[in-house]
């Protein structure tokens, strides 16, 4: 008898792997309304939840969101949503956003608060527009075409030297990983014993049997390149 996979304890959805939504603070969003308005940054704040740091905004009408905060913005900083500015933290339909200018929070579809570039120090950028749909090419290179009325902000995310300090210690990464309830450290399946995976135990680091698993196995068989569209060496 083997003992259940990690990938199979985590689909039990315990506390050990469930996401500690109780410790974020903002859930990222644009207004709903279609009118200018004019707000200003009430407070920035480290969320757990996310990698750059959050700006929370008030308006003129009460209203509050939350959003990454771009670069050289302060507590007090003017905010404009709808007003066709181009300066950071600027709030605007793509359809309105000049040609080469840097954005992020990008929405997937109209109205839906902002899907893309949502990293520390990612920003996108708009290289061409037309009547159909506008193109913009994101952090990681691909270019992709979104509906003229998405919104997106004007500026780029802070925070974009996170990844330059060293994590010096096993400790130190262990506690990163916790703060999300992450996995770590993973354990390759061909270092683990034969009751632990499909893959443990035989002769140094060999996996012993095809990669694929067949079209009917089992969940605890399901491991490895599951639907592989082909297998073996490029000839």
């Amino acid at each position: 008898m083997g003992k259940r996979l990690v990938t199979q304890h985590r689909g039990r959805g315990g506390p050990r792997y469930r996401a500690p939504s109780h410790r974020f603070h903002h859930k990222i969003d644009y207004p709903q309304s279609k009118e200018k308005m004019n707000g200003y940054v009430v407070e920035i704040i480290k969320d757990p939840a996310r990698t750059a740091p959050t700006a929370v905004i008030e308006f003129e009408n009460k209203a509050k969101i939350a959003l990454p905060a771009p670069l050289n913005i302060r507590e007090g900083d003017n905010v404009s949503y709808n007003s066709g500015e181009i300066k950071p933290l600027t709030i605007l339909p793509l359809s309105e956003i000049p040609e080469g200018t840097e954005i992020f929070n990008i929405e997937s579809n109209p109205g839906d608060g902002g899907k893309f570039c949502r990293a520390a120090g990612t920003a996108a950028k708009v290289i061409a527009k037309f009547k159909e749909y506008i193109l913009v090419v994101l952090p990681s290179k691909k270019q992709r075409k979104f509906n003229p009325s998405c919104k997106a902000t004007i500026g780029i995310i802070s925070a974009l030297g996170r990844l330059e300090k060293p994590i010096l210690k096993a400790g130190k990464m262990h506690h990163i990983m916790k703060a999300r309830n992450k996995l770590y450290p993973k354990t390759s399946g061909v270092a683990m014993n034969a009751v632990d995976h499909p893959f443990g135990s035989g002769r140094g680091r060999h996996v012993g049997k095809p990669k694929t698993p067949p079209k009917n196995a089992p969940p605890g068989r399901n491991v490895g390149l599951i639907r592989a569209r082909r297998t073996g060496s490029k000839k």
